[in-house]
């Protein structure tokens, strides 16, 4: 074998390492990657069986608590559509109806079941995605001081 041969052995051998390297990386974000949706978009698209953010405005008058005392349902809105959501544990402190939040979790049966909510933290901070998809349902005006998104 000459060195010519043994050198393009040598080299398609690290492309077959690297492409397998990059093979498993890849297969293992795809786990852990967690797409952001707001509920006009989940009218479009179909999600599947995979987790998901879910992000958009409490709807007044939507939260109840059921007998358990632990699950809570309420309906996710940005303002065009509507998403049923249900979420057993202990909700944040600054959970409120017409606030910002976002849930993590998939859909069953028709029904958001998150494993995790979030709310805003202050009067002034809007999580990015939630600012975006409130923008493109028209709800608020980017220059208003109430809720401007943070960066």
């Amino acid at each position: 074998m000459t060195r010519k041969k043994r050198r393009l052995y040598m080299l398609g051998l690290a492309l077959l390492g690297l492409g397998a390297a990059t093979a498993l990386t890849l297969t293992a974000f795809e786990d852990n990657i967690v797409f952001f949706f707001s509920p006009t978009q989940l009218q479009t698209q179909d999600i599947g069986d995979r987790n998901f953010r879910l992000g958009g405005l409490v709807e007044e008058g939507s939260v109840s608590k059921m007998a358990d005392g632990v699950t809570t349902q309420f309906r996710v809105t940005d303002t065009v559509h509507t998403v049923a959501v249900s979420y057993r544990g202990q909700l944040p402190d600054l959970f409120r109806e017409g606030q910002g939040v976002i849930t993590e979790g998939r859909m069953i049966n028709g029904v958001f079941q998150a494993r995790e909510v979030l709310a805003k933290h202050d009067e002034n901070y809007m999580p990015p995605e939630v600012a975006d998809a409130l923008k493109e349902a028209e709800h608020f005006k980017a220059n208003s001081k109430e809720q401007k998104p943070s960066s």
